[in-house]
């Protein structure tokens, strides 16, 4: 008896699901997502500068710092990451601080929005040569 006692259960599981869409009447389908995040890296020059996006919803500043000086690195400051609908192209404007330049500017750019994760990243660098090899 006991090697049929699984089956039971599992018979049992089957009728109650279907049980259970029958009451409700039908069974949702999976809506398909309307709206994505959209994240903006900055950092890693050590200069300073903010990325704006268009359409707005990014706006995302870092401070420049000097990695030899022992101060930790700064964190963003502002809105690095935003929602937006599926589908659209967002366009980005890096521009940089007083004493730093933008080394790297915004890559991708556009991004169009897909459902997953989306980024761009930028990298802005100081005037002082702190980026340049040598």
């Amino acid at each position: 008896m006991s090697k049929y006692r699984n089956r039971a259960w599992r018979a049992m599981g089957v009728i109650t699901t279907l049980a259970t869409a029958a009451a409700i009447g039908f069974v949702a389908p999976a809506q398909a997502q309307s709206t994505a995040q959209l994240h903006a890296y900055v950092g890693d020059g050590w200069g300073g500068g903010t990325i704006t996006s268009s359409p707005a919803g990014i706006n995302c500043h870092i401070s420049a710092w000097d990695p030899y000086a022992g101060d930790p690195a700064p964190n963003p400051t502002g809105t690095c990451t935003a929602s937006f609908s599926v589908g659209t192209t967002v366009h980005f404007t890096a521009t940089a601080d007083a004493g730093s330049y933008v080394n790297i500017p915004p890559n991708p750019n556009p991004v169009t929005i897909r459902t997953g994760y989306n980024y761009t990243g930028v990298v802005f660098c100081p005037n002082d040569g702190l980026c340049s090899a040598g």
